[in-house]
């Protein structure tokens, strides 16, 4: 690609970039990059793209936190030397919380000590800076070799079952027709159920990457499929998180 890289990293060539695309086999991937230093951000942004992968860059640590930033991402590269919240801590605030996303560690950090904390916290891999962007790219790609998966073609959740080949959703027994909208908004939902799932999450599930609409339509359709699932219960499966988003009862 084009574009003048700071001396922390060096250039990615078009025969890497190509390599890289022909050495990809699974489905393309959400990456996020959580730097503070715009330059580097744009330059891995610009190559994990190229390389044929969506890439959404947070510029701090209060914002990875505030908006899900693992949960809603398939691989996460962070640098530990963030503003407002540090990289330990958004790692940490995930592995608690039970989020499994493999966190590539990008910092300038270099000593054995900072090392172990990073990957004491969580972390799956650790690059120092400065660093060469194809290696960070075969790292991605290293990782992700170990952790795709193909989804479940079934979701369970209590007595809902949802059915991802059929589009159907099953509740205790009887068959409930969804919109596409409604399934996709569910099919999120018990993927994490449990856990909260933020409206931007939902927006950006249902209508992708670039969604920059206002988070409220949600509201909508979750009131509509609250009104299939919960039928003859006293509290919804469905449970807003008020300030934060929705989470499906595990039980």
């Amino acid at each position: 690609f084009r574009m003048d890289l700071p001396r922390e990293c060096t250039r990615l060539g078009d025969g890497d970039v190509a390599r890289f695309r022909r050495e990809t086999r699974e489905e393309p991937m959400h990456v996020s990059i959580i730097e503070d230093d715009p330059v580097i951000a744009k330059a891995v942004r610009t190559a994990v793209r190229e390389a044929g992968h969506d890439c959404t860059w947070v510029p701090d640590g209060e914002t990875a936190l505030r908006d899900n930033t693992l949960l809603s991402s398939d691989i996460v590269v962070l640098d530990l030397m963030l503003p407002k919240a540090g990289g330990i801590e958004v790692l940490k605030a995930a592995r608690s919380a039970g989020v499994r996303t493999p966190v590539i560690v990008l910092t300038a950090l270099g000593t054995v000590p900072d090392k172990l904390a990073g990957f004491e916290a969580g972390a799956d891999d650790y690059l120092v800076k400065p660093f060469a962007i194809d290696e960070l790219l075969a790292r991605i790609e290293a990782i992700h070799r170990r952790t795709a998966h193909k989804p479940a073609m079934e979701l369970e959740a209590g007595e809902l079952h949802l059915s991802l080949a059929t589009k159907r959703l099953a509740l205790a027994g009887r068959t409930i027709e969804l919109t596409p909208t409604e399934f996709s908004i569910l099919e999120l939902l018990m993927r994490y159920k449990g856990q909260v799932v933020t409206r931007k999450m939902l927006c950006e599930h249902v209508w992708g990457f670039d969604w920059d609409g206002p988070t409220n339509v949600i509201e909508v359709h979750i009131n509509r499929l609250r009104g299939k699932v919960d039928k003859g219960r006293e509290e919804s499966l469905i449970r807003t998180i008020r300030g934060r988003g929705y989470a499906l009862a595990t039980a």
